[in-house]
């Protein structure tokens, strides 16, 4: 009989340990990832009595995949679309609360005569607060509909992208590099041409790919299409030269533009859960006790330098971002923990072997710590505010409520500012299309070409650059031509002489670049003189620009985008789930609008509005009940609430927090005597004895009294008789009935009964 392999084992004993212990933390009513992380510490290798994980190798293997679809899973949630809508706020408040927590970091590593790359890659750790801790929190204490919740998210998503800036700057510090200024924009650049690359080819091709085969794929086919994607954008990310994680990122946030968006999320929740699970484990494998009694002061320091400057900085931070200072507090308290990131940062400083081994174990246990601490500290964000708005002068207050960086206007922008940021955005995602292009054809497509005619180079280098130029032709022309018509550049054109020259400036502009592509292929390829390439050059683009054909493949490119990028909103829109318009311009600042969803098992179901009274009760209003593709708007008190329903609920902050606690709390407790409950297939014997004898099935009382169903009356044959209702039991009738065991007993009994007596 052959062994189990040790990779099984290992994997049994974390999961029943896990099991066991977030059962436990469950019920005390704490966060699951800190009962994953206590788990890994028991099966490690550093607890000498308990049973420990064999082979550490694989398991890293399985954390690391667990990172990939806990970031995956969030780009499904929280897109690319979402930040840029929000404008220049979740930008101001990152960078101010990254720079400050990594100074601090910095400053305690000193404090306590680190090593120079500890310090540093401290200060990174610190920077990054766990995005999967938090929004696990908000939904564990039901806040994830609350209005300060989006901004905090916003802000996370930035520092996980961030993250990959940090870990490029850290590794070039580590291999001995002393990356300047112009080496650190370099890497920003290199990271937002591969995000607008990625995005904008994704958005066109993954779209385009689920829509023509919807109709062969079910739910296990998309989950696999799903984990590929996923998979395949994480092996691309690495080649380039980023992390695994950031490339299931980048392809979540895609895929969270498609209709398909919200059938994913939910079939991909149960692999990432098991991952992720095991990825908390295996950061709780790492925690060394002897390790942390060493450096507990360290870690207490530490601890108190998230709890203080989150709350400080963190809460400053999104004060210039734009929000008020009661928001503000509430965003700044809930990031005062460290997660998932910082672990990834601490992997990297070991595997460069440029941080000594005690800082890991260290981190961890300052997650453990702040992780604990996170609730208590959302909690505490309001009553500190209270203390606040008591203690400080009125004046302050409002000035710390006017304290901001990030000043959205309502006035509309003028029509060159609208004009040249367009330009200026279609230049630069045709540019890195080209580019792309162009590295594609010369990396791969040339040296194909050359290995199939041999003898004839020049021929195999023209035969590549006809083809370059004709798939790049399309990008080139809408590069020059885009917005030369629109309502802008007509306006300027029309209302000054003056603005003739710079509007045709811009297209001069856009030509010699464009112009410069064509002519660097024509260079790489030929060997002719550069004024003649050049000439060349502007006449291809010239015909190009002539060309009605490419115009309307540009136009239908374009259009095919555009539809792909909205279609998840237009599909929401055609099955009412997206918010009415009007929920930005309610007067209260303090009243949104929410969507809070009814449990299947919930006692509101069946019940109408006006008997729920949640108006009176809570002070909230339901404006839509939103149930399958069916909208009902303005539901009226006769409205029927539905198991699955969600209500789009209006009201503030705590009045939802209400709702969403007693909708929570209202549910149908689950039946701890369920394996009593189990149905059976009886039959009883009418004889002279019974009590039924004579009786129509109503009057025996057979389903009312003793909670049992008559299915047939056997007659001889082999199938049963039906009994009507105004049947009258005769001797010797056999009725069979169903229900459960103790009510068959208590009706066998009664059948018998007279004849005991």
């Amino acid at each position: 009989m052959s062994e189990v392999p040790t990779l099984i084992n290992d994997l049994a004993l974390i999961l029943i340990v896990a099991g066991a212990v977030t059962i436990l933390f469950k019920k005390l009513k704490q966060p699951l990832v800190l009962g994953y992380i206590m788990a890994g510490f028991i099966v490690s290798p550093h607890m000498p009595y308990t049973m420990s994980v064999i082979d550490n190798t694989d398991i890293k293997t399985w954390a690391d995949i667990g990172v990939m679809f806990l970031l995956f899973s969030l780009g499904l949630d929280f897109s690319f679309k979402k930040i840029v809508k929000m404008g220049i706020s979740p930008v101001i408040t990152t960078l101010t609360i990254i720079f400050a927590m990594m100074t601090l970091g910095i400053v305690v590593g000193h404090a306590f005569d680190w090593k120079r790359m500890d310090c540093i890659f401290l200060g990174g750790m610190l920077a990054m607060s766990s995005t999967t801790i938090i929004y696990k929190a908000f939904s564990d204490m039901g806040l994830r509909q609350q209005k300060f919740a989006g901004p905090v998210m916003s802000v996370l998503i930035l520092e996980d992208v961030l993250a990959i800036v940090m870990m490029v700057m850290l590794s070039a510090l580590a291999s001995g590099a002393n990356p300047d200024g112009g080496e650190m924009i370099g890497s920003v650049m290199k990271i937002g041409f591969f995000l607008v690359l990625w995005f904008v080819v994704g958005i066109f091709a993954v779209p385009l790919f689920l829509r023509a085969t919807r109709k062969f794929i079910n739910n296990e086919t998309l989950l696999v299409v799903s984990l590929g994607l996923c998979c395949l954008m994480a092996v691309i990310s690495t080649k380039v030269g980023f992390s695994s994680a950031f490339g299931a990122f980048v392809m979540g946030s895609i895929l969270a533009e498609t209709i398909e968006a919200g059938k994913i999320e939910k079939l991909v929740a149960p692999v990432k859960d098991l991952f992720g699970a095991i990825f908390f484990v295996s950061v709780g494998m790492l925690v060394n006790l002897n390790i942390i009694i060493e450096y507990a002061v360290p870690i207490g320091v530490l601890v108190l330098t998230i709890l203080v400057g989150q709350a400080v900085f963190g809460t400053f931070g999104f004060l210039i971002g734009g929000q008020s200072l009661k928001s503000a507090m509430r965003c700044g308290f809930s990031m005062a923990q460290i997660g998932e990131f910082s672990f990834i940062i601490a992997s990297l400083g070991l595997s460069l072997k440029v941080t000594g081994e005690f800082l890991y174990p260290v981190v961890v246990a300052v997650s453990v710590i702040t992780t604990f601490l996170t609730p208590y500290m959302i909690r505490a964000s309001v009553p500190c505010y209270g203390v606040l708005e008591r203690r400080l002068p009125k004046t302050w207050i409002r000035a710390l409520n006017n304290i901001t960086l990030s000043h959205p206007s309502s006035a509309p922008k003028g029509n060159w500012h609208s004009l040249i940021a367009q330009m200026a955005r279609i230049t630069i995602v045709y540019s890195i299309l080209s580019i792309a292009t162009i590295a594609v054809m010369f990396s791969f497509v040339l040296p194909f070409v050359c290995r199939m005619m041999p003898h004839m180079h020049w021929w195999a280098n023209g035969i590549c650059e006809v083809l370059t130029i004709l798939f790049i032709a399309p990008f080139l022309r809408a590069m020059v031509m885009k917005k030369n018509h629109s309502e802008e550049f007509k306006a300027l054109w029309g209302e000054s002489r003056m603005n003739r020259l710079p509007l045709l400036v811009t297209i001069f502009v856009r030509l010699i670049i464009a112009s410069a592509f064509v002519f660097y292929i024509c260079n790489y390829l030929t060997r002719f003189t550069n004024a003649l390439m050049l000439t060349v050059a502007v006449a291809v683009v010239f015909i190009m620009i002539l060309s009605r054909r490419l115009k309307k493949q540009s136009i239908l490119m374009e259009r095919l985008f555009v539809q792909n990028l909205r279609s998840r909103d237009i599909e929401q829109q055609v099955l009412g789930l997206k918010k009415p318009l009007y929920e930005g311009h309610l007067l209260d600042r303090d009243i949104h609008i929410s969507d809070i969803d009814v449990p299947e098992n919930s006692t509101w179901a069946g019940h109408g509005l006006a008997e729920l009274r949640l108006s009176n009760r809570f002070g909230v209003h339901v404006s839509s009940i939103l149930r399958g593709h069916q909208r009902i708007n303005i539901p009226g008190g006769d409205a029927i609430i539905f198991p699955g329903d969600r209500l789009q609920v209006i009201g503030s902050d705590s009045q939802l927090a209400a709702v969403q606690a007693a909708i929570d709390g209202d549910i149908v407790p689950e039946d701890p005597n369920i394996e009593k409950r189990e149905m059976r297939l009886s039959q009883i014997v009418i004889d002279r004895h019974s009590p039924f004898v004579g009786k129509t099935l109503p009057e025996t009382g057979i389903r009312n009294q003793y909670d049992c169903m008559v299915v047939g009356r056997e007659d001889g044959k082999e199938n049963l008789s039906m009994v009507s209702a105004t049947y009258r039991m005769k001797l010797g009738d056999i009725i069979w009935i169903v229900g459960e065991e103790e009510a068959i007993q208590h009706l066998t009994e009664a059948n018998k009964g007279a004849k005991r007596q």
